[in-house]
């Protein structure tokens, strides 16, 4: 690269962000150019790192479901309709084991995240439990929330933690629990809670094995939004589908680079990101949802993005 040439320390900078802007460039897909003095050659495609954070809550209103996607009871992955087409529910159903993960429910839930990684018409994942006051215990490309209506304790917190976005009832607990048993958190807990409340008080947290409940865990910024607990047990998941709702209308490509910007930008200097961020905002540009927002907006009417 053109920039790989420049001399001294600033050369070895501009070099440094080229790769990292040319590995953000990758995980979109294949075809996509680096902008400006950041262009190189055609960046191939790259995987999407797995990962999921499952929700907990009573089961879901069947009003607006599709039919099952996967027969399996231990996994239930549904696609929305009517007016939530677009938003996609994982729910995991292991009453029995309290949601604990088996090899085939992990095997399942790899192969559904697989799946709708590629999926362009999905532009929204709710994850949560079916399983009535237990959260069991992501990183996909398109907003990702976690509903908490029961218990998150351990690994159903690490997998929370790997949502984009995470809300829960007042009535739900949440902790990593796992120094009581003379372990460690071993499912990312060490490392995304300190970057979600600081490093001083997700140590606290992990020393003491303290559980919080859905007003605590707000108030250390754990969670984004917390509601008082409804007689049906899924308040949690109903805010998230509210959410959800709102994401529906916005493009989609502009939702998935934007999510990559922010995740890869949090893991460098500001300099960096900002490369970054202008690597993701070139390839909005030639979209036809680009040219479908701005015409939409000229003739005052709500855009039909395609994700194209």
């Amino acid at each position: 690269m053109a920039a790989a040439a420049a001399p001294g320390a600033l050369g070895t900078l501009r070099a440094s962000r080229a790769r990292l802007a040319a590995a953000c460039c990758a995980r979109l897909g294949p075809g996509w150019r680096l902008p400006g003095s950041l262009r190189g050659p055609r960046v191939a495609p790259a995987m999407w790192a797995r990962g999921w954070a499952p929700a907990a809550g009573d089961s879901a209103p069947r009003r607006g479901y599709s039919s099952d996607v996967k027969t399996e009871d231990e996994l239930r992955v549904r696609y929305l309709e009517e007016e939530n087409r677009g938003i996609v529910v994982l729910g995991i159903n292991r009453a029995y084991a309290k949601n604990s993960f088996s090899k085939n429910l992990v095997k399942m839930l790899s192969k559904a995240v697989d799946a709708l990684k590629s999926d362009k018409k999905v532009r929204t994942i709710i994850v949560r439990s079916e399983v009535p006051g237990v959260f069991c215990a992501a990183n996909l490309p398109v907003p990702t929330i976690a509903a908490i209506d029961g218990l998150a304790l351990g690994g159903g917190l690490e997998l929370a933690l790997a949502c984009d976005i995470r809300v829960a009832a007042s009535s739900a607990k949440m902790g990593l629990v796992e120094t009581k048993l003379a372990i460690i958190p071993g499912g990312g807990g060490t490392q995304r809670l300190p970057r979600a409340i600081g490093v001083s008080l997700a140590k606290e947290l992990i020393f003491s094995a303290r559980v919080l409940d859905g007003q605590e865990a707000k108030a250390v910024g754990l969670i984004s939004h917390v509601l008082e607990q409804n007689p049906e047990g899924d308040a949690a998941y109903r805010k998230a589908l509210d959410l959800a709702r709102e994401f529906l209308p916005q493009g989609p490509v502009a939702m998935r680079v934007a999510k990559l910007a922010i995740n890869q930008g949090m893991e460098v200097d500001l300099v960096t990101g900002l490369a970054i961020e202008e690597a993701c905002y070139a390839q909005t540009i030639p979209t036809k949802d680009r040219l479908e927002g701005l015409l939409a907006f000229k003739e005052k009417r709500s855009p039909r993005y395609k994700g194209e």
